[in-house]
């Protein structure tokens, strides 16, 4: 089949196309936001860049950075048609099914292109998207407008198939899979209940993110508590950084931090997991995490906020982990934490339990036959 998939260059989008390589599938990605540069992780894709812009003039980079509004100003003129790119690109590839990763950036954009073709159209949904589009700054009318025009439909939870359905979504389910394709299990790097010694929180500040009122969940615990483990922050955001650096009780602690801008691998992150007592994360909107579902696959103890009741289609409170129903209530967030710390039994069983769960469910292995059958079945 060939597959004209249109994406961000996004980490969760290049484990997703990966499912298909050897599966003899000829795919193409159009890069919708184009970054100029050929990426070496799906090298076996052709991909569709430097269509963006007519003139890549000198010192640009340093105009951006330095000069913002004078740079946007330019590249209102600069820039090339995104229809019109989309459209040469279709009729130089002449697909048999256009895959649409994430509706915000990928889908509306070129809605007025795909509403006038009819090849099939698939569309993953991926974290917000639906639950939260009005956020995202989208009218309800292109919502729909767009779901009516999509042909077949993934999700990566439950609730987003309710929520599309509700929203003019009138086609055919493909199911839900996890936005990356599956979870990468090294059972090489998952250690045993009693070699366990970090805590891990993801460091997403952003208005969505709430990771600065985990941490004040944490100033609130004994120290005596604390001083047990090490700790990783990831994807912080400068405002985390600076308050973790500025409490009096946080700066004591042993601490690996990573900036949004810094480049932790997939891999290093889920050796962290594997050696992880806890792994948190806090958010007043998001679809299925995908680093929630490989924090328990590597053997750490889940504490996931719930928007949506997304979460809990994989954690049972109090059995398997811990659910934040309240992510802006950080006293709530310091039982949990104090609860996960001190009941070694409970964290032991979810250990058990979220590893073979994780392994049934969302191993990668196990999903990529499933996932290239999705493209075949559809040329029946």
């Amino acid at each position: 089949m060939k597959i004209l998939a249109v994406a961000i260059p996004n980490h969760h989008f290049f484990q997703w196309i990966n499912q298909l390589e050897d599966s003899g599938h000829e795919v193409v990605w159009f890069d919708i936001q184009d970054d100029r540069v050929a990426s070496h992780r799906i090298f076996w894709v052709k991909q569709v860049k430097r269509w963006k812009m007519k003139w890549d003039y000198p010192f640009r980079t340093t105009v951006k950075s330095r000069l913002p509004q004078l740079y946007k100003t330019i590249q209102a003129y600069n820039d090339n048609n995104i229809e019109l790119a989309f459209d040469k690109t279709l009729k130089q590839f002449r697909p048999e099914v256009i895959h649409v990763f994430e509706m915000h950036l990928s889908g509306i954009p070129i809605f007025n292109v795909l509403n006038r073709i009819k090849t099939p159209i698939i569309y993953s949904s991926w974290g917000s998207d639906l639950f939260n589009y009005q956020e995202l700054g989208r009218s309800k009318n292109e919502v729909t407008s767009f779901l009516k025009r999509v042909d077949f439909l993934l999700t990566d939870c439950k609730r987003d198939e309710r929520i599309a359905r509700k929203l003019g979504f009138e086609k055919k389910y493909l199911g839900t899979f996890p936005g990356n394709g599956g979870i990468q299990i090294d059972s090489s790097h998952i250690s045993p209940f009693t070699k366990r010694d970090h805590i891990i929180i993801k460091g997403y500040n952003d208005g969505i993110g709430q990771a600065l009122l985990v941490l004040k969940a944490l100033e609130l615990l004994d120290y005596e508590l604390l001083e047990s483990f090490s700790y990783l922050i990831y994807s912080a955001d400068q405002e985390v950084i600076t308050y973790w650096k500025n409490s009096k009780v946080l700066s004591q602690l042993p601490i690996k931090m990573y900036s949004r801008q810094e480049q932790l691998s997939n891999a290093t992150l889920l050796k962290f997991m594997g050696k992880a007592v806890l792994h948190i994360a806090n958010s007043t909107s998001d679809g299925m995490p995908n680093s929630l579902l490989e924090a328990m696959g590597m053997g750490a103890f889940p504490i996931q906020s719930n928007p949506g009741k997304v979460t809990q289609e994989v954690i049972t409170h109090g059995k398997n982990g811990y659910l934040i129903e309240d992510p802006m209530d950080y006293q709530s967030i310091k039982a949990l934490l104090e609860n996960a710390i001190l009941d070694k039994d409970l964290r032991c069983d979810a250990q058990e339990f979220n590893l073979k769960f994780i392994d049934l469910n969302y191993n990668r292995h196990k999903l990529r036959p499933a996932i290239q059958k999705l493209y075949l079945d559809l040329l029946a």
